[in-house]
């Protein structure tokens, strides 16, 4: 048949061409159209050929990303192997796609692989996938990964068993209370605790005197939510030796045990020796009646344990006997407040933000006790200690010392500065060294090198710091990261295991929900100082 191609007017038919032509034609024309295993097809091919090639992060990321969704074995067969890899951003990226695959076939290759996977950081991305996308079967796998040879593989089972709703998988948790690392024996306390399980109890309360002040932590938190009277005498002995950060929250324990608000440790003792042979434990309901009533003649929705001879930085006090300061000398430091009046009374050189945190730092550093272990970080594009990975006592010498080094901290590359660079001296003014990198300034301060990022700062999560002071004036500016949920979210990776209380102080005309936000996700208190 031959179809004419000469000029037509509109509507009319091609000369030659029955009807039925065209919707044969049309329907070969949709059976060309590759179908989605033909497409899934098309996309693992390129991943395969392209993927090595990549360098830059974002690439990489993106094509990780590009086998979400598929129905193949065949992804996971690629990913597993990104696993594996050094950066964590491209490991993240590879752990959605595995926490999101879409048929009961591809999981179950999945569980395969992990059974056959040799490399530590192949299982632990693996773990990691299997606990986010919760599939059925992951309680199976998790029990067999804790007795794994590699301690974060049997952190990270603890931590699917702990999501799975399994009082029956109990049992199989308590060996790991004796654990050589001390993650695995903190992560063990609360995973017990997650499944309500009394078994916890003798364990925490032996755990209480761990010579590593997390595991502690753990414990006093374990012993708090499992409601125990064999708990009552171990945290009161506990709390006559017990300094800094932990004592409050043997305070809390007790409170949530007893419904009593006692506060000096040899007040809890005296009561104790006078109590011990005829105290009956309460219910948790007669405790949350006690202190429903007080909360409504008090204001206070929880017991404040006293403080005495605690760090107190714009208002926000700490019992912490190993306090860091992190303060930002950015350039837009040195701009003046906007209130005045709210800084009116402070005795400040000036009303520029970088003095009013000066001067406000050199009279906490003052009041500092000579128990008090401390140190102080300045940034802006580069970190700067004042002691190289150290805290120091807070003895007179040592004062001294912090106040001089502060009192010669300024703000990099500030507005002053922009004059220089007009006439063509960028050098002296030195503008690029005067941004805001908070990403750099918060890892330091957790003791990872920011250049490494999470993967590596997460074998070393055994700090002596337990708290933070994190002052700035801005949104960040650079840095391996600079968006703030990508900040946030690595910060609170990074502070899983040491535990750190992050408290955040702001100053300035600036968006503060980030600073907000840090606070919050890490235990801390958020001090608005205004604009």
């Amino acid at each position: 048949m031959r179809i004419s191609t000469a000029p037509r007017r509109h509507g009319q038919r091609p000369t030659g061409l029955a009807p039925w032509s065209a919707l044969a034609l049309a329907l070969l024309a949709l059976l060309a159209v590759p179908g989605p295993a033909a497409r899934a097809d098309e996309t693992t091919k390129a991943f395969k050929k392209y993927f090595r090639t990549y360098t830059d992060t974002p690439s990489r990321v993106e094509a990780v990303l590009s086998l979400e969704g598929i129905d193949e074995t065949e992804v996971v067969n690629l990913l597993v192997p990104v696993l594996r890899d050094p950066e964590t951003e491209v490991v993240r990226a590879a752990v959605r796609v595995l926490a999101k695959l879409p048929s009961p076939g591809t999981i179950e290759a999945l569980f395969a692989a992990y059974k056959s996977e040799k490399n530590e950081g192949g299982r632990v991305g693996i773990l990691r996938a299997i606990g986010e996308g919760k599939y059925e079967g992951a309680l199976a796998v998790a029990t067999t990964a804790l007795s794994d040879k590699s301690w974060e593989v049997r952190r990270r089972a603890l931590q699917i068993v702990a999501s799975v709703p399994d009082p029956a998988a109990s049992a199989a948790v308590v060996p790991l209370l004796d654990d050589a690392e001390p993650a695995v024996r903190g992560q063990a306390l609360e995973t017990l605790a997650a499944l309500g399980s009394d078994l916890v109890v003798p364990k925490a309360c032996a755990l209480l005197s761990d010579s590593v002040w997390q595991v502690r932590a753990s414990a006093i938190a374990a012993l708090t939510r499992i409601r125990h009277q064999d708990a009552v005498a171990p945290l009161v002995a506990r709390l006559q030796v017990e300094q800094g950060v932990l004592a409050p929250q043997i305070v809390e324990a007790l409170s949530n045990l007893t419904g009593l608000e006692l506060v000096e440790p040899v007040a809890w003792k005296n009561w104790w020796d006078a109590n011990k042979s005829t105290f009956v434990l309460p219910k948790a309901e007669a405790i949350a009646y006690m202190r429903g009533k007080r909360e409504a003649t008090t204001g206070k929705a929880k017991f404040e344990y006293a403080k005495s001879g605690v760090a107190d930085y714009h208002g926000i006090q700490t019992p912490s006997r190993s306090v860091l300061f992190v303060i930002d000398v950015s350039g837009s430091m040195e701009a003046e407040v906007v209130e005045k009046e709210r800084f009116s009374d402070g005795n400040y050189p000036s009303f520029q933000r970088i003095d009013i945190v000066k001067t406000e730092l050199q009279n906490t550093i003052r009041r500092l006790e000579p128990f008090v272990n401390f140190n102080i970080i300045s940034f802006a594009t580069k970190v700067e200690p004042w002691k190289r990975g150290r805290l120091v006592p807070a003895n007179v010498l040592n004062k001294s010392s912090a106040n001089d080094w502060v009192k010669g901290l300024y703000a990099i590359g500030g507005a002053s500065k922009e004059d220089l660079a007009s006439v063509g001296l960028v050098g002296s003014a030195n503008l690029d060294m005067g941004k805001t990198n908070t990403y750099g300034a918060i890892m330091t301060a957790m003791g990872i090198d920011p250049s490494k990022g999470n993967q590596t700062g997460a074998k070393d999560y055994k700090t002596d710091v337990d708290t933070i002071f994190f002052l700035s004036d801005g949104r960040p500016t650079v840095g391996e990261f600079v968006d703030p949920d990508d900040i946030l979210r690595e910060v609170k990776a990074a502070n899983e295991l040491r535990k750190i209380t992050i408290h955040t102080i702001a100053i300035g005309e600036f968006q503060k929900d980030f600073m907000r936000r840090m606070a919050e996700e890490n235990g801390g208190i958020f001090v608005d100082l205004g604009k």
